[in-house]
């Protein structure tokens, strides 16, 4: 098996910044910033914006999308004159 083709596999902590949380783990990524962990070793550290942590869908603070009201809010604010013109009661003039 030929060595040089596999990258390198090693520790490396990833860090959320928006939610304060970072976990250890095993990854080909590199970063020239080093950050001790709790078992004293140092180790690089990848900074991400977005992780389980602070993730809508995983931290269930999701926004569910009211499609109806929507369409209700519209007709209320702007009437439902779209179907006087499909049915061709406008004016030809």
């Amino acid at each position: 098996m030929q060595q040089d083709k596999h990258p390198d596999y090693h520790s490396v902590v990833f860090r959320d910044r928006a939610a304060g949380y970072a976990f250890l783990t095993r990854s080909t990524a590199a970063s020239d910033q080093m950050i001790e962990w709790d078992d004293g070793r140092t180790y690089p550290v990848v900074d991400v914006e977005i992780s389980s942590e602070s993730h809508p869908f995983y931290t269930g603070k999701a926004r569910t999308v009211d499609t109806e009201g929507r369409l209700a809010r519209f007709e209320k604010r702007y009437g439902s004159g779209g179907q006087d013109r499909a049915s061709g009661g406008g004016d030809t003039g």
